[in-house]
Protein backbone atom coordinates (compact mmCIF):
# COMPACT_ATOMS: atom_id res chain seq x y z
CA UNK A 1 0.00 0.00 0.00
CA UNK A 2 1.45 3.28 -1.20
CA UNK A 3 1.02 6.65 1.10
CA UNK A 4 -1.82 7.98 -0.69
CA UNK A 5 -3.87 4.73 -0.64
CA UNK A 6 -2.75 4.49 3.43
CA UNK A 7 -3.98 8.23 4.19
CA UNK A 8 -7.48 7.50 2.07
CA UNK A 9 -7.94 3.89 4.28
CA UNK A 10 -7.25 5.99 7.39
CA UNK A 11 -9.77 9.20 5.89
CA UNK A 12 -12.58 6.45 5.66
CA UNK A 13 -11.55 4.88 8.78
CA UNK A 14 -12.07 7.63 10.84
CA UNK A 15 -15.14 8.91 9.10
CA UNK A 16 -16.54 5.43 9.83
CA UNK A 17 -16.18 5.50 12.84
CA UNK A 18 -17.29 9.17 13.47
CA UNK A 19 -20.37 7.73 11.50
CA UNK A 20 -21.05 4.95 14.17
CA UNK A 21 -20.43 7.55 16.94
CA UNK A 22 -23.13 9.51 15.39
CA UNK A 23 -25.55 6.80 16.12
CA UNK A 24 -28.31 7.26 18.46
CA UNK A 25 -27.43 5.22 21.64
CA UNK A 26 -29.88 2.41 23.01
CA UNK A 27 -32.44 4.56 25.73
CA UNK A 28 -34.80 1.57 26.84
CA UNK A 29 -34.14 0.17 30.99
CA UNK A 30 -36.35 -1.92 30.44
CA UNK A 31 -40.18 -1.75 31.84
CA UNK A 32 -41.62 0.17 34.04
CA UNK A 33 -39.48 1.89 37.09
CA UNK A 34 -41.55 1.04 40.33
CA UNK A 35 -43.27 3.86 40.81
CA UNK A 36 -44.57 3.62 37.76
CA UNK A 37 -45.64 -0.06 37.65
CA UNK A 38 -47.36 0.26 40.95
CA UNK A 39 -49.78 3.01 39.11
CA UNK A 40 -50.10 0.63 36.41
CA UNK A 41 -51.24 -2.08 38.91
CA UNK A 42 -53.87 0.31 40.16
CA UNK A 43 -54.57 1.54 36.83
CA UNK A 44 -56.23 -2.08 35.75
CA UNK A 45 -57.52 -3.24 39.08
CA UNK A 46 -59.82 -0.06 38.39
CA UNK A 47 -60.35 -1.11 34.61
CA UNK A 48 -59.56 2.33 33.64
CA UNK A 49 -58.64 1.24 29.94
CA UNK A 50 -58.45 4.73 28.59
CA UNK A 51 -56.57 8.09 28.62
CA UNK A 52 -56.23 9.03 32.65
CA UNK A 53 -55.19 12.30 33.87
CA UNK A 54 -53.43 10.84 37.03
CA UNK A 55 -52.72 13.69 39.72
CA UNK A 56 -50.36 12.29 43.08
CA UNK A 57 -52.06 13.65 46.19
CA UNK A 58 -48.47 12.46 48.28
CA UNK A 59 -46.58 14.52 45.59
CA UNK A 60 -49.30 17.31 45.06
CA UNK A 61 -48.90 18.07 49.27
CA UNK A 62 -44.96 18.20 49.20
CA UNK A 63 -45.43 20.91 46.61
CA UNK A 64 -47.84 22.84 48.17
CA UNK A 65 -45.61 22.71 51.54
CA UNK A 66 -42.87 24.01 50.08
CA UNK A 67 -44.61 26.98 48.28
CA UNK A 68 -46.01 27.88 51.41
CA UNK A 69 -43.29 27.86 53.26
CA UNK A 70 -41.37 29.82 50.70
CA UNK A 71 -43.65 32.30 50.10
CA UNK A 72 -43.97 33.41 53.49
CA UNK A 73 -45.28 36.13 54.70
CA UNK A 74 -46.92 37.04 51.53
CA UNK A 75 -50.31 35.74 50.59
CA UNK A 76 -50.60 32.56 48.38
CA UNK A 77 -52.99 33.35 45.36
CA UNK A 78 -53.86 30.20 43.36
CA UNK A 79 -53.91 30.16 39.04
CA UNK A 80 -57.42 28.01 38.92
CA UNK A 81 -56.33 27.72 35.11
CA UNK A 82 -53.60 25.52 35.85
CA UNK A 83 -55.39 23.42 38.01
CA UNK A 84 -58.44 23.33 36.54
CA UNK A 85 -61.09 21.31 39.13
CA UNK A 86 -63.29 22.51 41.81
CA UNK A 87 -62.18 19.89 44.23
CA UNK A 88 -58.83 20.40 43.48
CA UNK A 89 -58.57 24.00 43.99
CA UNK A 90 -60.71 23.56 46.82
CA UNK A 91 -57.98 21.07 48.32
CA UNK A 92 -55.72 23.13 47.58
CA UNK A 93 -56.80 26.42 49.24
CA UNK A 94 -57.64 24.27 52.31
CA UNK A 95 -54.21 23.22 52.89
CA UNK A 96 -52.78 26.51 52.06
CA UNK A 97 -55.21 28.38 54.44
CA UNK A 98 -55.69 30.55 51.50
CA UNK A 99 -58.91 31.71 49.92
CA UNK A 100 -57.68 33.23 47.27
CA UNK A 101 -57.95 32.13 43.37
CA UNK A 102 -56.72 33.58 40.26
CA UNK A 103 -59.42 33.35 37.62
CA UNK A 104 -59.16 33.41 33.54
CA UNK A 105 -62.02 32.07 32.15
CA UNK A 106 -66.18 33.08 32.49
CA UNK A 107 -67.43 29.87 32.42
CA UNK A 108 -64.73 28.66 34.74
CA UNK A 109 -65.72 31.81 36.96
CA UNK A 110 -69.35 31.19 36.91
CA UNK A 111 -68.15 27.72 38.36
CA UNK A 112 -66.17 29.15 41.12
CA UNK A 113 -68.99 31.67 42.36
CA UNK A 114 -71.15 29.03 42.31
CA UNK A 115 -68.97 25.88 44.30
CA UNK A 116 -66.98 28.17 46.01
CA UNK A 117 -68.99 30.97 46.66
CA UNK A 118 -66.12 32.16 50.26
CA UNK A 119 -63.44 32.49 47.47
CA UNK A 120 -61.59 35.82 46.67
CA UNK A 121 -61.09 36.15 43.05
CA UNK A 122 -58.97 38.29 41.03
CA UNK A 123 -59.21 37.94 37.02
CA UNK A 124 -55.59 36.97 35.61
CA UNK A 125 -56.44 38.75 31.89
CA UNK A 126 -58.57 41.42 30.83
CA UNK A 127 -62.10 40.02 29.73
CA UNK A 128 -64.03 41.86 27.32
CA UNK A 129 -66.68 43.67 29.03
CA UNK A 130 -69.23 41.38 26.83
CA UNK A 131 -67.64 37.99 28.77
CA UNK A 132 -67.94 40.48 32.06
CA UNK A 133 -71.82 40.80 31.01
CA UNK A 134 -72.27 37.38 30.66
CA UNK A 135 -71.14 36.56 33.95
CA UNK A 136 -73.38 38.50 35.65
CA UNK A 137 -76.16 37.32 33.61
CA UNK A 138 -75.04 33.56 34.47
CA UNK A 139 -74.77 34.09 38.43
CA UNK A 140 -76.35 31.77 39.92
CA UNK A 141 -78.14 33.65 43.71
CA UNK A 142 -75.73 32.21 46.64
CA UNK A 143 -73.16 33.38 48.96
CA UNK A 144 -70.82 34.74 46.40
CA UNK A 145 -71.05 38.16 46.52
CA UNK A 146 -68.75 39.77 43.20
CA UNK A 147 -69.26 43.46 44.36
CA UNK A 148 -66.79 42.02 47.49
CA UNK A 149 -64.85 39.46 46.23
CA UNK A 150 -64.24 39.75 42.60
CA UNK A 151 -61.60 41.68 40.86
CA UNK A 152 -61.76 42.36 36.88
CA UNK A 153 -58.72 43.41 35.28
CA UNK A 154 -58.46 46.43 33.73
CA UNK A 155 -55.48 47.17 30.96
CA UNK A 156 -56.43 50.50 30.23
CA UNK A 157 -58.38 53.88 29.36
CA UNK A 158 -60.73 52.21 26.96
CA UNK A 159 -61.01 48.98 28.81
CA UNK A 160 -61.97 50.85 32.07
CA UNK A 161 -64.86 52.72 29.87
CA UNK A 162 -66.22 50.01 29.28
CA UNK A 163 -66.35 48.63 32.69
CA UNK A 164 -67.75 51.85 33.39
CA UNK A 165 -70.66 51.52 31.43
CA UNK A 166 -71.21 47.93 32.43
CA UNK A 167 -71.44 49.35 36.12
CA UNK A 168 -73.82 51.91 35.15
CA UNK A 169 -76.25 50.02 32.81
CA UNK A 170 -76.92 47.16 35.42
CA UNK A 171 -76.16 49.61 38.58
CA UNK A 172 -73.22 48.03 39.62
CA UNK A 173 -70.55 48.13 42.38
CA UNK A 174 -67.15 47.15 40.56
CA UNK A 175 -63.69 46.30 41.96
CA UNK A 176 -61.00 46.43 39.21
CA UNK A 177 -57.59 46.07 39.75
CA UNK A 178 -54.92 47.39 37.05
CA UNK A 179 -52.57 45.56 35.15
CA UNK A 180 -49.32 47.12 35.11
CA UNK A 181 -46.11 46.11 32.79
CA UNK A 182 -43.36 45.35 34.65
CA UNK A 183 -41.16 43.63 31.39
CA UNK A 184 -43.14 41.26 29.77
CA UNK A 185 -44.56 43.77 27.53
CA UNK A 186 -47.98 41.69 26.77
CA UNK A 187 -50.28 44.45 27.79
CA UNK A 188 -51.33 46.43 30.61
CA UNK A 189 -50.20 50.19 31.53
CA UNK A 190 -46.74 50.97 30.54
CA UNK A 191 -45.91 53.89 32.47
CA UNK A 192 -46.90 55.41 35.82
CA UNK A 193 -48.35 58.50 34.34
CA UNK A 194 -50.83 56.29 33.09
CA UNK A 195 -51.76 54.95 35.94
CA UNK A 196 -52.27 58.46 37.21
CA UNK A 197 -54.58 59.68 34.77
CA UNK A 198 -56.67 55.81 35.01
CA UNK A 199 -57.34 56.88 39.00
CA UNK A 200 -58.28 60.05 38.21
CA UNK A 201 -61.06 59.07 35.67
CA UNK A 202 -61.87 55.95 38.91
CA UNK A 203 -62.22 58.94 41.13
CA UNK A 204 -64.90 60.53 38.89
CA UNK A 205 -67.39 57.02 39.28
CA UNK A 206 -68.90 56.13 42.77
CA UNK A 207 -69.37 52.98 41.39
CA UNK A 208 -65.69 51.79 40.56
CA UNK A 209 -63.34 50.86 43.27
CA UNK A 210 -59.80 50.28 43.00
CA UNK A 211 -58.53 46.92 44.25
CA UNK A 212 -55.23 47.05 43.70
CA UNK A 213 -52.44 46.12 41.20
CA UNK A 214 -50.95 43.22 39.20
CA UNK A 215 -47.34 42.99 37.18
CA UNK A 216 -46.55 39.70 35.94
CA UNK A 217 -42.98 38.76 35.03
CA UNK A 218 -42.87 35.33 33.65
CA UNK A 219 -40.13 36.27 30.82
CA UNK A 220 -37.53 36.59 33.74
CA UNK A 221 -37.71 32.95 34.14
CA UNK A 222 -36.18 32.46 30.31
CA UNK A 223 -33.35 34.64 31.18
CA UNK A 224 -30.06 33.14 31.53
CA UNK A 225 -29.11 33.33 35.56
CA UNK A 226 -25.29 32.24 34.50
CA UNK A 227 -24.92 35.35 32.81
CA UNK A 228 -26.42 37.51 35.64
CA UNK A 229 -29.07 38.85 33.11
CA UNK A 230 -31.93 36.90 35.05
CA UNK A 231 -30.63 39.18 38.42
CA UNK A 232 -30.39 42.34 36.64
CA UNK A 233 -34.02 41.94 34.81
CA UNK A 234 -35.52 40.79 38.24
CA UNK A 235 -34.00 43.77 39.70
CA UNK A 236 -35.51 46.06 36.07
CA UNK A 237 -38.94 44.50 37.05
CA UNK A 238 -38.91 45.78 41.18
CA UNK A 239 -38.21 49.14 39.68
CA UNK A 240 -41.03 49.28 37.43
CA UNK A 241 -43.00 47.74 40.05
CA UNK A 242 -42.56 50.35 42.24
CA UNK A 243 -42.32 53.16 39.78
CA UNK A 244 -46.29 52.48 39.49
CA UNK A 245 -46.51 51.85 43.17
CA UNK A 246 -45.40 55.19 44.06
CA UNK A 247 -48.19 56.48 42.57
CA UNK A 248 -50.90 54.36 43.54
CA UNK A 249 -49.81 55.23 47.12
CA UNK A 250 -49.91 58.69 46.79
CA UNK A 251 -53.27 58.74 45.76
CA UNK A 252 -54.79 55.57 47.62
CA UNK A 253 -53.29 54.86 51.92
CA UNK A 254 -55.43 51.37 52.10
CA UNK A 255 -54.14 48.28 51.58
CA UNK A 256 -54.68 46.82 48.55
CA UNK A 257 -54.03 43.69 46.32
CA UNK A 258 -50.29 43.91 44.89
CA UNK A 259 -49.95 40.80 43.13
CA UNK A 260 -47.20 39.29 41.18
CA UNK A 261 -45.03 36.38 40.27
CA UNK A 262 -46.14 33.34 38.61
CA UNK A 263 -44.84 29.16 39.07
CA UNK A 264 -41.46 30.36 37.17
CA UNK A 265 -41.00 33.16 39.25
CA UNK A 266 -42.25 33.50 42.46
CA UNK A 267 -39.21 32.10 44.34
CA UNK A 268 -37.54 35.05 43.13
CA UNK A 269 -39.45 37.10 44.43
CA UNK A 270 -37.65 36.10 48.14
CA UNK A 271 -35.23 38.77 47.09
CA UNK A 272 -37.70 41.44 46.95
CA UNK A 273 -39.25 43.39 49.88
CA UNK A 274 -42.36 46.05 50.37
CA UNK A 275 -43.15 45.19 46.83
CA UNK A 276 -46.22 42.95 46.36
CA UNK A 277 -48.33 41.45 48.91
CA UNK A 278 -49.42 38.53 47.58
CA UNK A 279 -47.95 35.95 44.64
CA UNK A 280 -49.99 33.66 41.76
CA UNK A 281 -48.82 30.04 41.99
CA UNK A 282 -50.62 27.53 40.00
CA UNK A 283 -48.09 24.99 37.56
CA UNK A 284 -45.73 24.61 40.25
CA UNK A 285 -47.74 22.61 41.88
CA UNK A 286 -47.94 19.77 39.75
CA UNK A 287 -44.78 21.26 37.60
CA UNK A 288 -45.53 20.06 34.11
CA UNK A 289 -42.43 19.71 32.14
CA UNK A 290 -42.16 23.26 30.64
CA UNK A 291 -41.09 23.84 34.20
CA UNK A 292 -38.16 21.89 34.68
CA UNK A 293 -36.41 25.15 35.39
CA UNK A 294 -33.98 25.54 38.12
CA UNK A 295 -35.82 27.86 39.62
CA UNK A 296 -38.68 25.43 40.75
CA UNK A 297 -35.83 22.58 40.88
CA UNK A 298 -37.37 21.94 44.74
CA UNK A 299 -40.36 21.30 42.89
CA UNK A 300 -41.79 17.52 42.11
CA UNK A 301 -43.66 16.23 39.16
CA UNK A 302 -47.02 15.63 40.37
CA UNK A 303 -49.10 14.95 37.48
CA UNK A 304 -49.44 12.23 34.29
CA UNK A 305 -51.40 11.07 31.88
CA UNK A 306 -51.88 7.05 31.60
CA UNK A 307 -52.93 5.09 28.23
CA UNK A 308 -53.26 1.61 27.18
CA UNK A 309 -51.37 -0.14 24.52
CA UNK A 310 -53.66 -0.77 21.36
CA UNK A 311 -51.18 -2.29 19.56
CA UNK A 312 -47.52 -3.72 19.33
CA UNK A 313 -45.31 -4.81 16.62
CA UNK A 314 -41.30 -5.45 16.01
CA UNK A 315 -40.82 -3.86 13.08
CA UNK A 316 -41.08 -0.38 11.97
CA UNK A 317 -43.28 -0.18 8.76
CA UNK A 318 -44.04 3.74 7.85
CA UNK A 319 -46.20 3.64 4.37
CA UNK A 320 -44.04 4.57 1.43
CA UNK A 321 -40.67 4.41 2.96
CA UNK A 322 -40.03 0.58 1.71
CA UNK A 323 -36.82 -0.53 2.74
CA UNK A 324 -35.63 2.68 4.15
CA UNK A 325 -37.69 1.08 7.18
CA UNK A 326 -35.51 -1.25 7.75
CA UNK A 327 -32.57 0.79 6.91
CA UNK A 328 -33.70 3.43 9.99
CA UNK A 329 -34.38 0.44 12.15
CA UNK A 330 -30.76 -0.35 11.81
CA UNK A 331 -29.56 2.83 12.17
CA UNK A 332 -31.33 3.39 15.42
CA UNK A 333 -31.81 0.90 17.68
CA UNK A 334 -35.03 3.27 19.11
CA UNK A 335 -36.59 2.55 16.08
CA UNK A 336 -36.75 -1.52 16.51
CA UNK A 337 -40.82 -1.65 17.75
CA UNK A 338 -43.67 0.06 17.49
CA UNK A 339 -46.55 1.01 19.51
CA UNK A 340 -49.92 2.58 19.04
CA UNK A 341 -51.47 3.67 22.10
CA UNK A 342 -55.12 4.70 22.82
CA UNK A 343 -55.42 8.70 22.27
CA UNK A 344 -52.47 11.06 21.59
CA UNK A 345 -51.47 14.28 20.51
CA UNK A 346 -51.12 15.70 24.03
CA UNK A 347 -49.03 18.36 25.50
CA UNK A 348 -46.96 15.88 26.41
CA UNK A 349 -44.23 13.78 26.07
CA UNK A 350 -43.87 10.08 26.77
CA UNK A 351 -41.75 9.22 30.13
CA UNK A 352 -42.58 5.48 30.75
CA UNK A 353 -41.14 2.98 30.09
CA UNK A 354 -38.43 4.85 29.23
CA UNK A 355 -36.69 4.94 25.62
CA UNK A 356 -40.07 5.64 23.96
CA UNK A 357 -40.57 8.62 21.44
CA UNK A 358 -42.69 9.94 18.91
CA UNK A 359 -42.63 8.99 15.17
CA UNK A 360 -41.78 12.29 13.57
CA UNK A 361 -42.25 10.78 10.22
CA UNK A 362 -45.53 9.48 10.81
CA UNK A 363 -46.89 12.37 12.36
CA UNK A 364 -48.70 12.87 15.48
CA UNK A 365 -52.60 11.30 16.24
CA UNK A 366 -55.43 11.80 18.27
CA UNK A 367 -56.52 8.55 17.61
CA UNK A 368 -53.68 6.49 17.87
CA UNK A 369 -50.54 7.60 18.50
CA UNK A 370 -47.73 5.84 17.28
CA UNK A 371 -44.33 5.54 19.51
CA UNK A 372 -41.01 3.66 18.89
CA UNK A 373 -38.81 2.05 20.88
CA UNK A 374 -35.73 -0.35 20.79
CA UNK A 375 -35.85 -4.38 21.46
CA UNK A 376 -35.43 -3.84 25.53
CA UNK A 377 -38.25 -1.61 25.95
CA UNK A 378 -40.67 -4.22 27.98
CA UNK A 379 -44.30 -3.45 27.03
CA UNK A 380 -46.81 -4.94 25.27
CA UNK A 381 -50.76 -4.36 24.00
CA UNK A 382 -53.01 -3.75 26.88
CA UNK A 383 -49.48 -2.48 28.98
CA UNK A 384 -50.15 1.12 30.04
CA UNK A 385 -47.67 4.20 28.62
CA UNK A 386 -47.35 7.30 31.12
CA UNK A 387 -46.60 10.83 30.04
CA UNK A 388 -45.63 13.74 31.36
CA UNK A 389 -47.54 16.85 30.60
CA UNK A 390 -45.48 19.95 29.05
CA UNK A 391 -48.22 21.87 31.13
CA UNK A 392 -51.49 21.70 33.04
CA UNK A 393 -53.44 24.24 31.92
CA UNK A 394 -55.37 22.74 28.87
CA UNK A 395 -54.83 19.48 29.22
CA UNK A 396 -56.38 18.43 32.54
CA UNK A 397 -59.32 19.29 30.86
CA UNK A 398 -58.84 16.60 28.30
CA UNK A 399 -60.14 13.54 30.37
CA UNK A 400 -62.76 13.68 32.36
CA UNK A 401 -62.57 13.23 35.61
CA UNK A 402 -58.75 13.55 37.63
CA UNK A 403 -57.91 10.43 38.90
CA UNK A 404 -56.24 11.27 42.35
CA UNK A 405 -53.69 9.03 43.53
CA UNK A 406 -52.41 8.89 47.19
CA UNK A 407 -49.72 6.04 48.32
CA UNK A 408 -49.73 4.42 44.52
CA UNK A 409 -53.47 3.89 44.49
CA UNK A 410 -56.67 5.62 43.25
CA UNK A 411 -58.49 7.26 46.24
CA UNK A 412 -60.66 9.65 44.44
CA UNK A 413 -62.06 11.21 41.08
CA UNK A 414 -62.72 14.98 41.05
CA UNK A 415 -64.40 16.33 37.91
CA UNK A 416 -63.24 19.20 36.22
CA UNK A 417 -64.09 22.91 35.36
CA UNK A 418 -67.61 22.50 32.40
CA UNK A 419 -67.57 24.88 29.75
CA UNK A 420 -71.15 26.30 30.33
CA UNK A 421 -72.51 29.06 32.44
Amino acid sequence: MNRRQFLFAAACSAAGVAVLASRPANRAEGGHPSYFAQLERDLREHGLARPTLLVDLDRFDRNLDVLVRELAPRHFRIVAKSLPSPRLLEYAMRRAGSDRLMSFHQPFLNQVARELPATDVLLGKPMPVVAADRFYRALAPGGFDPGRQLQWLIDGPERLRQYRELAAGRELSLRINVEIDVGLHRGGLAEPAELARLLAAVDEDPRIELAGLMGYDAHVAKLASVAGEQARELGRVEQRYRAFLDVLRARRGEALTLNAAGSPTYRLWNEIDGVANELAVGSALVKPLDFDIPSLEVHTPAAWIATPVLKASDALSIPGLGALNRLWQLWDPNRERTFFVYGGYWKARPVSPPGLEENPVFGRSSNQEMLNGSAGVELEVDDYVFYRPTQSESVMLQFGDLALVRGGQIVDFWPVFEERG
